[in-house]
Order: C-alpha cells, then structure tokens, then sequence
C-alpha cells in the first residue's frame, strides 16, 4: 500500500477493498487490452446521483501523491484518499443479467442505494434531490 500521510490526511480504517474472482478476469481482459504499462482499476467516488455519492471505475496507470494502491487477484487497485473511507472493505465484482454486463461495487458502508445501484449513501452522508427514491433519474 502506498500513503503519504500528513494533517490533512483522513484516518483510513482498517481492511482493504478486494476484487471477486470473476471481477479480477473481467478486469485483467480489460486491462490486458488498454495497452497502458502498469495499469490498474481506479475506484473513486463522486458526488451526485439520487442516493448522494456515485462510483466510478476507469484503467488508470497513473499514481497519485495520496493514493492507496492495492493488489487483489492479480489486479492493482487504486484509490485516492478522499474515497478510500467510504469504499472501505468493498468488493469489486462484474456481473451478468439481461440488460448486459458491468462491474458493480458491493460496499459495506452503503447504507441505502438507488434502484441501479450505481449511487449510494453511507450513515452521515447527504441525499441529493432523489431522496427515497426507488428508480435512477440522471446520475
């Protein structure tokens, strides 16, 4: 794991995020096919759909300073530090269904999610303007 910790670094609690068996194939094609050196899976959370703070993924073969960066299954994980806390002990996985497929996080500090469960909220986070809402508007 790679930190720089100073003041303005936020306590990360303990345990990692991880990636399922079938997330980390799914994963290492996609890499495998960027042809970026180096490369890995960037978590990252935003601000912003119908529950309060959206996921985002993308292959990314840069380290930033405040980085944690995590190897699971053979697949480099990273995240930066304002997002590490709220992903904390999540899991990476890609799943299948009849609209097509996806990787989708399963995060243990979600307390509510939107309907297709690209948004969430965790206990002290504020809803946005879809609050309760069953069904995604525009994230």
């Amino acid at each position: 794991m790679t930190q720089t910790l100073d003041s303005t670094t936020p306590p990360i609690p303990t345990g990692p995020i991880g990636i399922s068996e079938v997330g980390a194939a799914r994963a290492l094609s996609v890499i495998g096919s960027s042809g970026k050196e180096n490369a890995g899976v960037r978590l990252f959370i935003k601000s912003g759909g119908c529950s309060g703070y959206q996921y985002g993924m993308a292959i990314d073969d840069r380290e930033l300073e405040g980085d944690t960066i995590l190897f699971d299954r053979g697949v480099k994980l990273i995240v930066d530090r304002m997002s590490l806390p709220l992903v904390q002990g999540a899991e990476i996985d890609y799943v299948e269904n009849m609209m097509g497929g996806g990787f989708t996080v399963n995060n243990p500090n979600a307390t509510s999610a939107c309907g297709c469960g690209s948004s969430f909220r965790t206990d002290g986070s504020a809803a946005q303007d879809g609050e309760g809402s069953v069904g995604c508007g525009s994230h």
